[in-house]
């Protein structure tokens, strides 16, 4: 049996690496390992440390199975009062709020260039005389 669910073909998110959210801030490293350590060999647990990345920590597994397996089974799971959110580790996701700082910064650049402000729909009188004209 344990031969087939490996031979099972896995969801394209799955990876062996593990973004963990809603930790305790004051979680070590050891108890991390306690924990997602039940479920197979881990390579890697790296902790936030800053003001932004605190109660959050990346878990990176030898084995994916093992990865898939503990955030199967950790997803929900009460650590010290609090329900850890473990989810697969998505590049995507971490750089996506880069790029879209980096599309406002652009979208900006080119309304001073072209003289707009992006509100001209707001007050384009032609989108307001139908409202002025049902309300005469």
């Amino acid at each position: 049996m344990a031969v087939r669910a490996r031979s099972a073909r896995l969801p394209p998110e799955v990876n062996r690496i593990l973004y963990v959210r809603n930790l305790p801030f004051n979680i070590s490293t050891d108890e991390l390992y306690d924990i997602f350590g039940k479920y197979g060999p881990i390579r890697q647990i790296r902790v936030g440390c800053t003001k932004e990345t605190r109660g959050t920590a990346y878990v990176v597994y030898e084995d994916i199975y093992d990865a898939k397996n503990a955030c199967d089974h950790l997803s929900g799971f009460n650590v010290q009062n609090r329900y850890l959110i473990v989810l697969y580790y998505n590049p995507q996701r971490q750089t996506k709020k880069v790029g879209t700082k980096e599309k406002e910064e652009e979208i900006k650049r080119m309304q001073t260039k072209y003289g707009v402000d992006g509100e001209q729909h707001a007050r384009n009188p032609q989108r307001q005389q139908p409202a002025q004209a049902a309300a005469h």
